[in-house]
């Protein structure tokens, strides 16, 4: 028996690495196939509620902070959920874990049908939570299922191609939220507040039958499965001794918050500095989720020829001198500043995703729990920026996505390098 092992030391990084390399299973196209389809449908889904945004702000007459609410109990679900989904995983495999939180997908888009004809706000949030507790699931298996699918050193790649997938979701989403939901200022008029809000109803049941199908049909298929102990070795004090990993959070929630909060307001921000309607102004916002889409499958292509924390460095600094562009200018050039940052955030969650569980061989279950709870960034960012929205304007309010890409230009450039396990005085000394 290794006595590091036993006393809870986390194994030397190269034998971690060995270890990686034995576990991954052979035959991975056809489950990264399946993989790109989940992918595909969760996209779909938390780009879709994009749209709720500016239609419960109308339905329920509230200000930008309590509409951001949407993006707060969306994501805090990722910040509870995360680390049990971890424990789920190592009891049901990656495979079925996929399957319950498909399923618990649909069981959220019932409830926010049903809040619809209840028109409550509260009970909107309910489900929003269920649904992102449902794909919290699914990505605490699925991510770390894509990195282990193959070598090692080409896991950002692949993670990459997966995650073009679900980019190609969140474009297809607002532009169908957008015509199934959203509705023009002259037909609103018209409307009573119920009226309005049950407009949700249809696309969220139909989505809730897809979704139980699609939980049937990976429950059915047989697929690779790399080892459970991926998502139960070591402890979490020793993941936590990885300053990668520990800058890796940081960076997966400034990100995530960035992302969410862009898309989130982008609707209102076009609309509110042009004479575009919120309807027509879907399209921009699906324009910045389509930019993501495009630059991952490029994306993938960069990664293979270049590393990964000199490409996500490079990306955060272009999408922090576009957010100054937006900050500073008006019209549509700030419109398409604000656009073109969706393609260069396109490979900053798998590309960071991916070098925070470096090297990390059986910690890459618990890491992985660790990242996706500092998701919950895209609950607490729009929070922030909804805010200066209300007091402060559009414009100034993007200092906080602003602030954001500044911390992941640091990630790509040096807080991604891999080093020994450090203590918590030793990372504040090596950043």
């Amino acid at each position: 028996m290794d006595v590091r092992r036993s006393s809870g030391e986390p194994p030397h990084q190269s034998e971690i690495y060995q270890m990686s390399n034995q576990t991954a299973p052979q035959k991975t196209g056809f489950a990264l196939a399946v993989l790109a389809a989940v992918f595909f449908v969760f996209g779909f889904v938390t780009a879709f509620k994009d749209v709720l945004v500016p239609h419960l702000i109308g339905v329920f007459s509230l200000t930008h902070l309590q509409g951001d609410l949407v993006q707060f109990a969306f994501f805090s679900a990722y910040f509870v959920i995360s680390i049990p989904s971890t424990f789920v995983v190592s009891k049901l495999g990656h495979q079925n874990s996929i399957v319950v939180g498909v399923a618990g997908m649909s069981v959220g888009a019932l409830l926010i049908m049903a809040a619809a004809g209840f028109l409550s706000f509260n009970f909107f949030l309910v489900g929003l939570w269920v649904l992102a507790a449902a794909i919290t699931l699914i990505q605490v298996s699925a991510n770390p299922f894509a990195t282990l699918l193959g070598a090692p050193e080409k896991a950002p790649a692949r993670l990459t191609i997966v995650q073009a997938f679900n980019s190609l979701g969140t474009f297809v989403a607002p532009l169908v939220g957008g015509l199934l939901i959203l509705t023009d200022k002259a037909r609103e008029a018209t409307m009573t507040p119920a009226q309005r809000a049950g407009t949700v109803k249809m696309p969220y049941l139909v989505l809730a039958c897809v979704l139980l199908v699609l939980a049937f049909v990976i429950w059915r298929l047989k697929m690779p499965q790399p080892e459970r102990d991926t998502a139960t070795g070591g402890t979490w004090g020793a993941v936590l001794k990885y300053p990668h990993l520990v800058f890796g959070m940081v960076a997966i929630f400034v990100y995530v918050g960035a992302e969410v909060t862009i898309g989130g307001h982008i609707i209102g921000y076009v609309s509110a500095i042009t004479p575009i309607s919120e309807k027509s102004a879907a399209l921009y916002a699906s324009l910045y989720w389509g930019g993501m889409m495009a630059g991952r499958f490029l994306g993938t292509v960069i990664l293979r020829k270049f590393s990964g924390g000199k490409v996500l460095g490079v990306c955060g600094a272009i999408a922090l001198l576009l957010i100054l562009v937006t900050m500073t200018t008006g019209g549509m050039l700030a419109v398409w500043s604000v656009v073109l940052v969706g393609l260069f955030n396109s490979i900053m969650f798998p590309t960071a995703f991916a070098l925070a569980v470096a090297k990390l061989g059986p910690l890459t279950g618990k890491a992985s729990g660790l990242l996706l709870t500092a998701a919950g960034g895209g609950g607490v960012v729009p929070l922030i920026q909804g805010k200066l929205i209300d007091t402060a304007g559009y414009h100034i309010s993007f200092v906080v996505p602003a602030l954001c890409y500044l911390f992941i230009v640091f990630y790509g450039f040096r807080g991604s390098r891999v080093q020994a396990p450090s203590t918590s005085r030793q990372l504040i000394a090596d950043s």
